[in-house]
């Protein structure tokens, strides 16, 4: 009985304030406050708000949104997991010998490091090859030619 003469109060008030948007020649805004103001009417007359205080005051109703709320967050901690973690042991296990089995392991190895990869032959410095000093020079000259 209070709920619906609450909500029967707010669909009052709702009119009358469509009813003064109405009187500054706002049509379109007014239409829409009178729109809003009748749904807490229509919902009284459906009776949605007699089943909705007769299920918001039983704790039966209560203790199960509990139970949704408590399977919710398992659900999504165990998701969480799974992401973190990359699944079951066995997926892991399999993940690490496929990993030790790799056809090309240095294909998989960084081109820019610390030095040269251990597989590549180190090259022999030629007697009539360039030193260290000599690369710089060209890099200078290059960077002189463009004025920099």
């Amino acid at each position: 009985m209070l709920a619906e003469t609450i909500c029967s109060a707010v669909s009052a008030a709702g009119l009358g304030i469509a009813a003064i948007t109405a009187y500054r020649r706002r049509f379109l805004a007014a239409t829409r406050i009178a729109a809003y103001a009748l749904v807490p009417v229509g919902l009284v007359m459906t009776g949605v708000v007699e089943w909705v205080s007769g299920i918001a005051l039983k704790p039966q109703v209560w203790a199960g949104f509990g139970v949704l709320a408590l399977s919710w967050v398992l659900f999504m901690t165990t998701r969480a997991v799974e992401r973190r973690g990359g699944g079951t042991r066995k997926e892991r296990r399999a993940a690490r010998a496929a990993g030790r089995e790799a056809v090309a392991p240095g294909a998989a190895a960084p081109s820019l490091g610390a030095g040269a990869p251990a597989a590549a032959p180190r090259r022999q410095p030629r007697s009539g090859a360039k030193s260290q000093g000599d690369d710089f020079s060209d890099i200078e000259a290059i960077l002189k030619k463009h004025g920099i």
